[in-house]
C-alpha cells in the first residue's frame, strides 16, 4: 500500500528503547523539565517527511484525514480502533457510525490552536489507546494533518502508560513520522510530565 510504513516499529529493538529511556531518565531524576524552545528544537531537528499513515509504535498508527476517510485502507491495516482528534470538524468525517460496527471510535473535538486546552483529553485518550492495544487490536490516531493534535495525544499516551519522558516520547515518534504539536499543546505536555513526575516521587 503506497505511503504506508509497514512492518516497522517505533523502536525496532528493545536495546534501543532501553538506551533512549536511560538517556532520558537522568534528566527526569534530576527534575529537569524541558523548555518550549528545547522541545521545538528537537521537533525541528527531525526529517520533515510523513505519509498518510505511519506506524509509530507497535500496532499504533498516526495519520491524517485522507487516511481516516479510506475505510478499505484501514481494513487492510487491520485497524480495530480509531481515535479522531479533530472530531466534529468539517474536514474529518469520523463518527460512531462512519466505520461500522467492526471498529471502535473515540472522538476528541480539538482545535489546533495554542489556546485550546487539550489536557482534559490526555488521560481518556491514553486509556482508549491502551485498551485497544492491550486487547490485541490496532489503533489509528489522526487529526487533519497528523502532526499536532493527534501527535500530542500519542505523546501523552507514551508518557502515561509507558513512563517515557516528554523528550523520549518525541524522539520515539519522530523515528517514524515528523510531528510538531503547537506551542500550547507542548506547554500542556510539559505540565503533564511534571504531574506524572510528582506522582512518581510521592509513590
Amino acid at each position: 500500500m503506497s505511503g504506508v510504513v509497514m512492518g516497522e516499529k517505533c523502536v525496532t529493538e528493545d536495546s534501543k528503547r532501553t538506551d533512549t529511556k536511560e538517556q532520558e531518565e537522568h534528566m527526569c531524576s534530576t527534575g529537569e523539565t524541558p523548555t518550549l524552545q528545547e522541545l521545538e528544537e528537537i521537533l525541528h531537528s527531525a526529517p520533515r517527511s510523513c505519509h498518510h499513515v505511519d506506524e509509530v509504535w507497535p500496532s499504533l498508527f498516526l495519520g491524517d484525514m485522507f487516511m481516516s476517510h479510506d475505510k478499505f485502507g484501514l481494513w487492510q491495516l487491520g485497524i480495530t480502533h480509531v481515535l479522531n482528534a479533530s472530531h466534529g470538524k468539517l474536514c474529518c468525517k469520523g463518527t460512531d457510525d462512519f466505520y461500522g460496527t467492526t471498529v471502535k471510535y473515540y472522538g476528541v473535538p480539538a482545535n489546533d490552536l495554542p489556546t485550546f486546552d487539550l489536557s482534559p483529553f490526555f488521560h481518556p485518550a491514553a486509556e482508549f489507546i491502551h485498551l485497544a492495544l492491550s486487547s490485541g487490536g490496532k489503533i489509528f490516531v489522526h487529526c487533519a494533518v497528523g502532526v499536532s493534535r493527534s501527535a500530542a495525544l500519542i505523546l501523552a499516551y507514551l508518557m502515561i502508560h509507558h513512563g517515557f519522558s516528554l523528550r523520549s516520547s518525541i524522539r520515539c515518534v519522530q523515528q517514524k513520522r515528523w510531528i510538531f504539536p503547537n506551542r500550547g499543546f507542548l506547554r500542556q505536555l510539559v505540565d503533564l510530565e511534571q504531574t506524572l513526575m510528582s506522582k512518581d516521587k510521592m509513590s
